[in-house]
């Protein structure tokens, strides 16, 4: 049995090391009156019951932390591999006895260096557990600052003269231990009556899966990978002997030259992730949650220009950088508002009351001019009344000649049915209504070329063939080319096209797709009878 290291669930319980007594089970721990479980108690002398002021510990390798109290000793009492016959022992003695302050033993003391080397110091809850005694965490911390920080004799305590024994002189160990213990009895019963609490949990560990930000480890004030994170390798292996690196003239050598030179690389990294975490905390930029509520409450331009004026930020405090950007939104936001004024001077409104009516049928306008889905087509199929088309501006009168005809929004009898028309062309036919003024075209003729007989494409030995409508899965039968790098042509000569203004000529379409001439020529053909281009 021997040493059982216990640990308390509440903070500033009995707690400690304990020691035990491997023939009993009697509790050695403390100097305390002999325990009546065990059998070998010594007779009561003179009305008074003998003291357990040592306990014996086998020093055979073959008994590990083997411990026996006195009485069981002095009877020969053995268990396990322990044999008191040839087996050496030590006679360990409870000291606890002043030494640095008039409230803590040695033994106190050595517990309390021992805690601070196995936990860590400024774990003093863990330390004040390893104590025991009824020890505080702030009481463990409080006299180890005092006694060893503050000490005149850092990093010794002041009484650390082993031939200074003013403090055992003038404190008995007797005295000492019936303080200790009534000490111990106070702290023992208020805890009784103390009213119950839920016992408070350890702090959260310091791993990045306990933070809202991924990879960020809050008790260490690190990120998982940081700014520059492999700045460690060039000097992890770098070795600086004392009196190295200087020759016989004091002068320093190339090899010391180079090193110092690393280091100066290493420190200004270190230089500037410092500097990026200071901008992280002195910005709250870890509070991610906070921070994506405010960005959630504005809107988009709002958030683009203030991401825009964040490399402000590592100039600034964090009350400058928000004043900064509240003089941003207030500029932005009158700027809309005189673009408003503006629009409506020259719509001839001179009061709020029409401008706001003006905004509502503007929105409204805005929300019916959204291309229609697939659902949305099929229930407007069904024949509805006319409506006449707004009016053109004076800007759109001057702008629309210049654009293809694609763009160019026309108004069509509403009784005129459409021929053959895709996606592409749905997309660009609806009006300022929202109703979709179909485009009368007439079927396109492909001229074969000559000795080719045409596929017959079927969406098992053409992938994206449904991609294609009628009129182009004839032309690619016809021409003798796949449905995807067809796809891949039109795109060219779309994005080729939308830089000269919707327009290009069947010689740059050639030079731009590297394929036949003649089955250039019959998509180029085909593109402009379909609108998507026109001939330069």
């Amino acid at each position: 049995m021997g040493v059982i290291r216990k640990k308390t669930a509440a903070r500033g319980t009995e707690g400690g090391t304990k020691y035990h007594c491997d023939v009993c089970s009697s509790d050695i721990t403390s100097t305390v009156t002999l325990p009546p479980s065990c059998p070998r108690k010594l007779e009561e002398k003179n009305g008074t019951d003998c003291q357990l002021q040592v306990r014996i510990s086998c020093a055979h390798r073959t008994c590990h932390e083997y411990d026996l109290c006195v009485p069981c000793f002095a009877a020969g009492e053995t268990s396990k591999n322990h044999d008191p016959r040839t087996h050496p022992y030590h006679v360990i003695e409870q000291n606890s006895v002043p030494i640095y302050t008039g409230e803590w033993g040695a033994d106190e003391e050595l517990l309390l260096l021992e805690g601070a080397e196995i936990y860590g110091l400024g774990s003093w809850a863990d330390i004040a557990d390893h104590i025991g005694g009824y020890r505080s965490k702030e009481e463990v911390r409080d006299h180890y600052i005092e006694t060893y920080v503050n000490s005149p004799n850092f990093p010794l305590p002041a009484r650390a003269d082993p031939n200074d024994t003013t403090l055992q002189d003038s404190i008995s160990k007797e005295e000492f231990q019936v303080r200790k213990k009534r000490r111990i009895e106070e702290r023992k019963e208020a805890a009784k009556t103390a009213p119950p609490a839920t016992p408070k949990q350890k702090p959260t560990a310091s791993v990045p899966a306990c933070h809202e930000v991924q990879g960020y480890m809050p008790g260490r004030l690190e990120f998982e990978t940081e700014f520059c994170n492999d700045a460690e390798e060039a000097v992890q292996h770098m070795q600086f002997e004392p009196g190295s690196g200087l020759n016989a003239n004091g002068e320093m050598e190339p090899e010391m030259e180079l090193k110092m030179t690393v280091m100066d690389i290493y420190n200004s990294r270190l230089t500037a992730r410092t500097e990026r975490k200071k901008v992280l905390f002195e910005h709250s930029l870890l509070e991610y949650r906070k921070n994506i509520a405010q960005e959630k409450k504005r809107t988009k331009e709002e958030r683009d220009l203030l991401n825009k004026a964040k490399p402000f930020a590592r100039m600034m405090n964090h009350d400058d950088f928000e004043e900064y950007c509240k003089g941003l939104e207030y500029e932005h936001n009158l700027r809309l508002a005189i673009s408003q004024l503006q629009e409506w001077r020259q719509m001839d409104i001179g009061d709020l009351k029409s401008g706001e009516k003006y905004e509502q049928e503007k929105q409204q306008r805005a929300q019916r001019a959204v291309p229609q889905g697939a659902f949305d087509r099929l229930a407007s199929a069904r024949p509805k009344q006319s409506q006449q088309p707004e009016a053109p501006s004076a800007a759109s009168l001057l702008t629309t000649p210049e654009l293809p005809l694609r763009l160019q929004r026309v108004a069509k009898p509403a009784g005129s049915e459409a021929n053959l028309m895709n996606d592409f062309d749905r997309a660009f036919a609806a009006n300022g209504d929202g109703f979709s003024t179909p485009v009368v075209k007439s079927k396109f003729i492909m001229q074969p070329l000559n000795g080719v007989i045409p596929w017959k494409l079927e969406n098992d030995g053409a992938p994206d063939l449904h991609l294609l409508t009628k009129d182009e899965v004839e032309l690619c039968n016809a021409l003798h080319i796949q449905p995807k790098p067809y796809l891949v042509v039109k795109e060219t000569l779309l994005k080729e096209a939308m830089k000269q203004n919707g327009s290009l000529k069947k010689k740059d379409a050639r030079g731009i797709c590297k394929i036949d001439a003649a089955k250039m020529g019959r998509i180029y053909d085909f593109m402009v009878h379909s609108g998507w281009i026109t001939k330069a």
